[in-house]
């Protein structure tokens, strides 16, 4: 596996109950700050493998980034089910989002 895998998927395991973080905060802070994109195919591709809390991560303005109705019905289910409030596929980034992260050397 290669270090930013890795880095990824330490870092949403560690990501606390009630909160969110965007995939690109995740990415930044696995230390690329643009590869958004590859923290949502390792979601896709090893949430069920690693059990990772694949519903606590969002798009930069706080929304579900599913288009499939039912795939997001499931994530804001998850989420208010941790207590996060969910408008219209969108979660407040200033109340939920996870910002006591460093980067990654620091963890």
């Amino acid at each position: 596996m290669k270090p930013f895998t890795e880095r990824t998927i330490t870092i949403i395991k560690q990501i606390p109950e009630g909160h969110i973080m965007t995939y690109g905060q995740v990415a930044r802070t696995a230390g690329n700050p643009r590869a958004a994109r590859q923290v949502s195919r390792i979601l896709h591709s090893m949430s069920s493998k690693y059990q990772l809390p694949w519903h606590r991560v969002v798009n930069a303005q706080g929304r579900i980034a599913f288009q499939d109705e039912e795939k997001a019905a499931v994530q804001q289910n998850l989420l208010e089910n941790e207590g996060v409030l969910v408008l219209h596929n969108k979660v407040s980034l200033e109340t939920y989002q996870y910002v006591n992260h460093e980067p990654y050397e620091s963890i």
